[in-house]
């Protein structure tokens, strides 16, 4: 079976902020909510300790009901669930945990990105980022704020600002959503497809017609999401 680990990441201390516009105070109160970042580890099978060869790397990022500090409530949808069942899986993933009340923090999570790479047999040039909903605003929100870490990208029902995305109209995006979803409407990712594809991208655009918020099941279950993903590189 696959090794899915999860690390405190003891001694890995970082400030945790949200993206909006926060007072000094408010950022006071969100950096002492948490110190620590939870995550867990996927290594592929064949990983050995004394081997030298290095892998792709996907990062997950979930949803806002999976916020806190219980890390099993990652385990509940997407990647991570994927992964359990296919014990052959060729990338190293991994999944960190957002705290509670709060979005992702890009800072945290390149953070945390460096000690993945700095610790473990990553290949930097084959590094791949996806997230659903909360995950997929995420997702735009990181690659567009540090386009040179990523090789592709492949955000599900999120969204960001249609302004900035000229920051990765180089790099390999493939979108997806549900059209009939309640929660983060289809349009929040049509306009950053348009914005991408004005911008001169090749981005890619799947609409699931009968979907609703959970487009990522469909999403993750699909092998060609990850021969995309394998086929670019930095």
């Amino acid at each position: 079976m696959p090794r899915l680990r999860l690390f405190k990441a003891l001694g890995f201390f970082c400030s945790l902020f949200s993206s909006c516009q926060t007072t000094s105070e408010e950022n006071q109160e969100i950096k002492s909510m948490t110190a620590q970042m939870n995550h867990l580890l996927y290594l592929p099978q064949r990983y050995q300790t004394g081997s030298t060869e290095k892998y792709p790397l996907i990062v997950f990022l979930h949803g806002s009901g999976e916020r806190g500090n219980d890390i099993e409530l990652v385990r509940k949808y997407g990647l991570p669930q994927v992964v359990e069942g296919q014990p052959d899986f060729p990338f190293i993933v991994v999944a960190p945990q957002c705290p509670a009340g709060i979005f992702w923090s890009v800072k945290a999570l390149n953070d945390l990105l460096d000690k993945i790479i700095a610790e473990d047999r990553v290949d930097a040039d084959r590094v791949y980022l996806t997230g659903l909903s909360m995950g997929g605003y995420g997702t735009w929100d990181w690659a567009i704020q540090s386009p040179d870490r990523f090789a592709a990208i492949a955000p599900i029902c999120g969204g960001g600002n249609p302004d900035k995305v000229r920051a990765i109209r180089s790099m390999p995006v493939w979108v997806f959503h549900g059209a009939k979803d309640p929660t983060v409407p289809i349009a929040e990712s049509e306009k950053m497809v348009k914005a991408l594809k004005k911008a001169g991208s090749n981005v890619k655009f799947t609409v699931y017609p009968e979907a609703g918020h959970d487009s990522w099941t469909e999403t993750y279950n699909n092998p060609e999401l990850y021969k995309w993903f394998l086929s670019h590189k930095r």
